[in-house]
């Protein structure tokens, strides 16, 4: 079950990587169409229709997907001035509760989520650039990435528990 739920972040994690990578591709385009245009006149003018739109898609599926592989590599930002001066048991129970208060909260999120894609889906919401979208197909990666968040603190919740030590560690290798 571990290394299929390590995959299942790296997915989401690559996933996340790719749609960096096509914002980077969609905008050098978009710029080098603009530089064409100045330097040929305006019979190479061309614009790559709904770029904007696509590009903040990209961004948003990136950051959703990359949530919870970021949780998992210890990249969120954690505040553990307070919890290291803690003994041990006090601590492995804050760390516990802060897991599954975040498991819930991403719960939470993922089940609004779910509801906004299905009325986006239901009312053929569209997006409203030259290219029109359905918008349910950007938000189904905000779903999926809210889920998996909920999945992986649920998971590093269990795992603290069995290991009886917290598992995430930040940047700096300091637990």
């Amino acid at each position: 079950m571990r290394r299929f739920l390590d995959r299942l972040y790296g997915v989401a994690g690559a996933i996340s990587a790719i749609c960096i990578l096509l914002i980077c591709v969609v905008v050098a385009a978009q710029i080098s169409l603009n530089i064409l245009a100045r330097i040929g006149g305006a019979a190479l003018a061309f614009t790559i229709p709904s770029y904007a739109d696509f590009s903040g898609f990209f961004l948003a599926a990136s950051s959703f997907m990359g949530l919870a592989y970021a949780l998992r590599k210890g990249a969120h930002i954690r505040v553990n001035l307070l919890i290291r001066l803690l003994p041990g048991r006090v601590r492995l129970l804050l760390e516990v509760l802060t897991l599954l208060g975040g498991a819930a909260m991403a719960g939470f999120a993922t089940w609004y989520a779910v509801v906004l894609t299905m009325q986006s889906r239901a009312f053929g919401d569209m997006s409203p650039g030259i290219i029109a979208v359905p918008i349910w197909i950007p938000q189904v990666f905000m779903v999926v990435g809210l889920g998996l968040l909920a999945l992986a603190f649920l998971d590093t919740a269990i795992e603290t528990l069995i290991r009886g030590a917290p598992v995430l560690v930040d940047e700096g290798g300091v637990e």
